[in-house]
């Protein structure tokens, strides 16, 4: 066992003893050692060299730094501390340097390029053939044929891009955390549900005050926006809400500038017209000008529907108030959009709570992968692996033959030092071991879902159990990887396609038969009754052109930044510019909102992420609303069909093109309609 805790390979990770000063030597040890590897790879006889000796001996060099540094950045996203954040902001840009400056090395390049075209490298066969391929495009597409002039600007521009990426998550993340509001008169929160008011009193009352909590997070803010009569206090949270990235000290203007300047630039250093081409050019839209095109498709099918639902929102606002009809207030939207859902198919949302406390919630979806992909989900016994916090909970997945698959973390309730939103993340990457089948994967899943109250289980809503379905299907996709390259295994895929695995796990939550695994009343263990459960389907496709649009826009924002970053990048505040290429999205509302681009984590907190990349949840919900036809055709629980997707997607990782692993299962192209008729843009007959 090594001495410092953050470079124990041992697959139970001591989390305890993972302490922020030991951060940074650890990783500055890790990076010497890797450093080393490169070098002797790079410094190896031609006529010696192997696959063995040159791809996958870089691929375990990078591991070196990869599996640690993973360590701290999770550990930055769900236990943030000053101390931690110093840390981890100083080795960053040395980490940064390190993996961006290999496909630059030109010693390294030629070795991988002599071995690949010599009588043995044209030998290599199946996966391992597929890995030369895509590592030689992954050096290609970094700039290893760079002169050196721009090879070294490239790698300062990485460094560069990581940092200020690093800082806009942060702003984000303090802007959120700043906030607070107080509420002492309980007339005031009229409309407000139990469950979240008794949330907001313990929130209180853990900060020492009285009265009632409220905070920018989502389980807390939702609610309110929805449910709070008291539109003073409606428009005081939505003002706090898009304010966030906006204003000093945690305005991210300056920064959105930079990081379009600095993806411009790069992308211009490798020879593409625009960041967007860069980083689609090997998923499967495979460029900018195709997202874009794809994404415009959608908005021309919605806008209709879209208008419509928007001058029914205003009509029926018009005729409960007695006020003349006209654009709402963006902070009476989900208010008044809840009471009209209220009145058309008599739903409350909020019903269904009691039927999805999380203990159930979890254990029925281990009962869903059972029956389907005949996987056995056993919780460990507290105590026998260590966590990062008291709350998180550990589990092993087993196939039909018990062999252990992989482990995995769950961290689901919101808190001050967690970043907001829901994830995914592996840890460890089995392999295949001399004798037996490959060792077993780790990895995690983490929330922000609707916390326990006053000794009563955390009971959420329908929404947080879909997004637990799906962050599943992510980690299912990782825990089932069986290819033998690691970099090449689980959700190292396109990021176009690895949204399949993870939205085709919600489609179970909307049928019934899936439904009575688990969605039990807490206090009396009855089922949804059939009334709700109706009611809850009907309103399905309620407002479901709205919710398009809203993807829509925010991929369209994405896009249009990146295939324009060098216009949007010079003028002073990209908001408001943005918001004037996008505005047919948006709600008609008065005053107008802003766009999400300050506090857009998913596009600005990252060196890429889903930068130019948004789209893909469109995109991906093509491929599962079609894939799932195959489920409601021949059996919710067909173990066959299971068998089949776990075998042609789940366990394929990036080992074939994405195309392919999806026509193996439904042996044809995608096909947009299912996903129109789910979303109501089609009839479903």
């Amino acid at each position: 066992m090594t001495a410092n805790p953050l470079l124990d390979p041992d697959f139970h990770v001591r989390w305890l003893r993972l302490q922020p000063e030991a951060f940074g030597p650890a990783m500055d040890e890790a990076l010497l050692e890797a450093e080393r590897a490169v070098a002797a790879i790079a410094d190896q006889a031609p006529e010696t060299a192997s696959y063995e000796s040159t791809f996958l001996a870089l691929d375990r060099a990078t591991e070196t730094v990869t599996v640690p540094w993973g360590k701290v950045t999770h550990l930055q996203s769900v236990m943030d501390s000053p101390p931690l954040r110093e840390v981890h902001n100083a080795v960053l840009p040395k980490v940064t340097a390190f993996l961006s400056g290999i496909p630059l090395n030109p010693k390294l390049w030629a070795v991988l390029r002599q071995f690949a075209t010599s009588p043995e490298g044209a030998r290599i066969s199946g996966v391992r053939a597929r890995h030369m391929r895509e590592m030689e495009k992954d050096f290609l597409q970094a700039g290893a044929e760079l002169p050196a002039s721009p090879r070294a600007r490239l790698e300062a521009l990485q460094t560069e891009l990581a940092q200020v990426t690093q800082k806009y998550s942060e702003n984000v993340l303090d802007a959120t955390n700043g906030w607070q509001l107080v509420v002492t008169d309980e007339d005031r929160l009229a409309g407000l549900p139990p469950h979240a008011k008794a949330a907001a009193r313990r929130s209180a009352e853990s900060k020492g005050l009285s009265g009632w909590r409220f905070t920018l997070q989502m389980p807390s803010q939702e609610p309110f926006m929805t449910f709070v009569q008291d539109a003073r206090l409606r428009e005081e949270m939505w003002v706090a809400a898009v304010s966030v990235g906006a204003q000093a000290p945690h305005d991210n203007t300056t920064l959105i500038s930079r990081i379009l300047a600095l993806r411009a630039e790069k992308a211009a250093i490798l020879g593409r017209a625009h960041f967007a081409d860069l980083v689609l050019e090997r998923r499967m839209a495979k460029s900018g000008a195709h997202a874009l095109e794809f994404i415009e498709s959608l908005e021309k099918r919605a806008q209709p529907a879209f208008m419509r639902e928007a001058q029914e929102l205003e009509a029926f606002r018009a005729r409960e108030t007695g006020h003349a009809a006209g654009p709402l207030a963006p902070w009476d939207v989900s208010f008044w959009a809840e009471k009209l859902r209220q009145s058309k198919y008599a739903f409350d949302a909020e019903l269904l709570r009691p039927y999805f406390p999380m203990d159930r919630v979890v254990a029925g979806l281990f009962e869903l992968v059972h029956r389907v992909f005949e996987l056995r989900v056993v919780a460990r016994p507290e105590g026998s692996m260590e966590t990062w916090h008291p709350e998180v909970r550990c589990y092993d997945l087993f196939d039909a033959q018990d062999r252990l698959l992989g482990s995995f973390y769950t961290d689901w309730y919101p808190r001050e030092s967690k970043r907001g939103g829901a994830w995914m993340n592996s840890l460890i990457t089995g392999e295949p071991q001399p004798m037996g089948p490959r060792s077993p994967h780790l990895g995690l899943m983490c929330g922000n879902m609707t916390p326990p109250v006053d000794g009563k289980p955390a009971l959420l809503t329908h929404r947080e159990v879909e997004t637990i379905f799906h962050e599943f299907g992510h980690l299912l996709h990782h825990l089932l990887g069986e290819v033998e390259i690691k970099s090449l295994n689980g959700t190292n895929v396109a990021w176009d396609f690895v949204e399949l695995p993870s939205q085709i796990m919600e489609n179970w939550c909307w049928e019934r038969e899936s439904l009575d695994l688990f969605a039990r009343h807490h206090e009396t263990g009855e089922p949804i009754p059939a009334e709700l459960f109706e009611k809850m389907i009907s309103a399905r496709r309620f407002r479901a052109a709205s919710a398009t649009m809203r993807q829509v826009a925010f991929a369209k924002m994405d896009l249009i930044l990146h295939l324009r970053a060098d216009e949007f990048a010079a003028v002073p505040d990209v908001e408001p510019a943005v918001r004037g290429e996008i505005s047919a999205c948006l709600a008609p509302t008065q005053p107008p909102a802003p766009t999400i681009v300050k506090r857009f984590n998913h596009i600005f907190s990252d060196p890429v992420g889903y930068a130019a990349g948004y789209y893909s949840y469109k995109w991906a919900e093509v491929l599962d609303a079609d894939a799932f036809t195959r489920f409601r055709r021949e059996g919710l629980f067909s173990r066959q069909v299971g068998r089949e997707f776990a075998a042609t997607v789940l366990s394929s990782g990036n080992s074939a093109d994405p195309a392919e692993l999806f026509r193996a299962f439904m042996g044809r192209d995608p096909d947009l309609t299912a996903l129109l008729k789910r979303s109501g843009l089609l009839p479903s007959a």
